[in-house]
């Protein structure tokens, strides 16, 4: 089939005879294609000469006995064989919560991990009609633009929108699980350190999170040229702090993300005088008409409460400046 290039489309392409292309390029033959999507032969060609005029170009080379990809045919298919199953999973879920009241919302993995998740069950025990979907993702999402009814997120405040509200801030400490703190080395002064393996993240001397790291812990204790017994990095949070449960090393970890495993004896705080302020913060932001559903209201009601009582646990004293933030 020859198409003349003169005239380039620039309309988006009628997404209905995708399903028929995908299908004919898997099999590389149009009579298996339409036994599967129970259509006559004829049809399908009819789809795929349409799909073929409306993209300006051959996608299928046809034989004989056969059929083959052109290479515009291979580039479709490649975005196709993508779209199709997400488009397919997307009706899946709506088919399934259809009638039924969800939240949805989008937070970095070791939030989702290290916080939220161990307490989601109260609020499932609460409201059990009320379906949760947890995107937990680095990255963040436009939630202008995605389905998602709320973020949770991490950062200073002058890179949150104006509408976000402060759950807690934080402040970084050392701590380790008990065994370590009976069997090894002792840790009764900064120093000591120096005797014990140090956790830490990988790459956060190389990103905007310095101030997590040891080295600036130890500036502060004047301590700048303290070396550790050795070193062990990590790329996530819930990492590190599950490598000091297990009795690996010190962690320099954010108080509000082990403040449970302190109060249940998990981790101890061996320098609890020795907490390190950070600018960073712990945010709601809502999307938009979000604050609409019941449901959201709800969880958010919820995520608010939790985090008076995070404040509580790390003994987080507001701010008058973001005192209006708070709750």
């Amino acid at each position: 089939m020859q198409h003349s290039q003169t005239h380039l489309r620039t309309r988006p392409i009628a997404a209905g005879h995708l399903r028929a292309f995908e299908a004919v390029a898997r099999h590389l033959n149009f009579r298996a294609a339409a036994e599967e999507m129970a259509l006559t032969q004829s049809a399908v060609s009819r789809q795929i000469q349409a799909l073929e005029d409306e993209v300006g170009t051959s996608l299928f080379l046809r034989h004989t006995r056969a059929v083959e990809l052109t290479s515009a045919g291979a580039q479709l298919l490649l975005a196709v064989s993508q779209s199709l199953p997400r488009i397919d999973g997307a009706v899946r879920q709506i088919r399934q919560s259809a009638g039924r009241k969800s939240v949805s919302l989008t937070t970095f993995a070791s939030f989702a991990s290290m916080w939220l998740i161990p307490r989601l069950e109260q609020f499932q025990r609460e409201h059990p009609d009320i379906d949760i979907r947890i995107d937990a993702s680095d990255l963040a999402v436009d939630l202008e633009m995605a389905d998602v009814d709320l973020a949770l997120r991490y950062g200073p405040r002058a890179t949150m929108p104006a509408q976000a509200l402060r759950l807690f801030g934080e402040q970084l400490t050392p701590v380790a699980s008990p065994w370590l703190l009976k069997s090894g080395p002792p840790l009764k002064q900064p120093g000591d350190l120096a005797q014990h393996a140090l956790i830490e993240a990988g790459d956060a001397h190389r990103t905007h999170l310095q101030w997590l790291t040891w080295r600036r812990w130890f500036e502060e204790q004047q301590l700048a040229r303290l070396q550790p017994k050795r070193w062990l990095y990590f790329n996530y949070a819930y990492q590190m702090v599950q490598a000091a449960l297990t009795g690996q090393g010190v962690v320099l970890a954010r108080l509000p993300m082990v403040a449970e495993s302190l109060s249940t004896g998990d981790l101890v705080e061996p320098l609890p005088g020795l907490r390190m302020n950070s600018p960073m913060a712990y945010w709601l932001i809502l999307g938009p008409r979000s604050d609409q559903r019941p449901e959201i209201r709800a969880f958010r009601d919820w995520l608010l409460a939790e985090s008076r009582l995070t404040r509580e646990a790390t003994g987080e004293v507001p701010d008058p400046d973001t005192v209006d933030d708070i709750d």
